[in-house]
């Protein structure tokens, strides 16, 4: 699979990789508009897609299809939500290399973070919609998840100035209408970091690695996360893993994703829309 390079946002290379070009996260194509208004412009701009290897300490673990932007927030985020690092300073080094078939995460992480990836023998294939592709346990599927510090659940208001902010904070989804948002909210719902990504769990990852490597223990004390999709029980189990205490979702809730914020003592809120919104699970 050739990728087709547009404009360049960056250019971020591995040690001894072929010099080129990261792609953008953006395309511009050339379409035909059918039942349109006369003037209606012949070209459209649309979500890039490329493959992402997690490659750890030389072995490749796993095969994303993500945006290409932020991709250090996604190495860092994806190693911390599936319990491969337990903290960001077992990450040692992140190189980003492009190549004609996608781009590679090369990262090298502490020994014995190393020897337990091995041990769990995942070699998965990840889409956009299904994180659990190539698990070979039920056990690896549900591990046990974290309990969340003891927290105040957001006030209405919070989650609804939160929606508010959203979509004026998601530029590749004005764009496109293709991606995913995934935000960090303060406790009065004020925006303060967003990530986007075709993928949700892509999404949530890079936000998770955004506020980790810049606020370390203290990225999710105060606040609440904000997911433009539904809440499956990963995005609960990744948002546990991490000390998110309340998470927020545009869409529904699954029954698993209910059973496990119950779990995890953390607030889940779902069909989050203008003037209402679910409270699945509430932390008194």
């Amino acid at each position: 699979m050739s990728l087709p390079l547009s404009k360049v946002e960056d250019s971020v290379m591995s040690p001894g990789a072929q010099e080129q070009a990261l792609p953008s996260a953006l395309f511009e194509t050339t379409v035909d508009v059918c039942g349109g208004i006369e003037g209606t412009p012949k070209s459209d701009l649309v979500a890039e897609e490329v493959p992402v290897a997690m490659v750890y300490n030389g072995i490749s673990h796993a095969v994303m299809m993500a945006s290409p932007s932020d991709l250090e927030d996604f190495g860092l985020g994806f190693s911390l939500s599936e319990g491969i690092i337990d903290c960001p300073e077992q990450l040692f080094q992140l190189d980003v290399g492009v190549g004609k078939q996608g781009i590679t995460l090369d990262m090298h992480i502490a020994g014995e973070c190393f020897a337990r990836l091995k041990e769990q023998r995942r070699n998965m294939t990840g889409r956009t919609g299904c994180g659990l592709c190539g698990t070979e346990s039920l056990s690896q599927a549900l591990r046990p998840i974290q309990e969340v510090p003891n927290h105040a659940s957001p006030h209405d208001r919070s989650v609804q100035a939160a929606l508010h902010g959203l979509r004026q904070n998601q530029p590749l989804q004005s764009k496109t209408g293709a991606t995913h948002g995934a935000a960090w909210c303060d406790s009065e719902g004020r925006i303060q970091t967003v990530r986007e990504d075709i993928g949700r769990h892509n999404a949530l990852d890079k936000l998770i690695g955004a506020r980790i490597a810049r606020y370390g223990p203290n990225a999710f004390n105060d606040g609440f996360a904000l997911i433009s999709s539904r809440a499956s029980f990963e995005m609960v189990q990744k948002s546990a893993s991490v000390g998110i205490r309340c998470l927020v979702a545009v869409s529904a809730a699954t029954a698993l994703a209910i059973r496990r914020a119950e779990e995890a003592g953390m607030t889940l809120i779902g069909f989050a829309r203008p003037g209402r919104h679910v409270i699945y699970t509430r932390k008194h």
